[in-house]
C-alpha cells in the first residue's frame, strides 16, 4: 500500500484544499460561503474528488451540498463508494 492510499480522505482533501485555501478549515466549514472558491475552483475541486477517489461526479451530483466543506465531500464520496463515512 502506497502513502496516499493510507491516509484518511479527511486527510487527503485538507491536503488539497491547504494548498488552494488561505486558511485552515474546520471540518463543517463552508468555504465557498467564506469566498475561498472561484467557479474555476470549484471545477478543479470536481475533478481532484473524481480522480483521487475514483468515482464519477454525475451532472445530478453537482449541488453545493456536495462539495462545501470537508466533511460535506467526505460525506459524498462515502456515498458514492457505497461505504458508511
Amino acid at each position: 500500500m502506497n502513502e496516499a492510499s493510507q491516509r484518511s480522505p479527511e486527510q487527503i482533501l485538507r491536503a488539497f484544499l491547504a494548498r488552494h485555501v488561505p486558511a485552515a478549515l474546520e471540518s463543517e466549514e463552508d468555504f465557498f460561503a467564506r469566498g475561498y472558491v472561484s467557479s474555476l475552483f470549484a471545477l478543479q475541486l470536481v475533478v481532484f474528488v473524481e480522480k483521487q477517489f475514483g468515482i464519477t461526479v454525475e451532472p445530478e451530483d453537482l449541488s453545493l451540498d456536495n462539495f462545501r466543506s470537508i466533511g460535506a465531500m467526505e460525506r459524498f464520496v462515502a456515498r458514492k463508494r457505497g461505504v458508511a463515512p
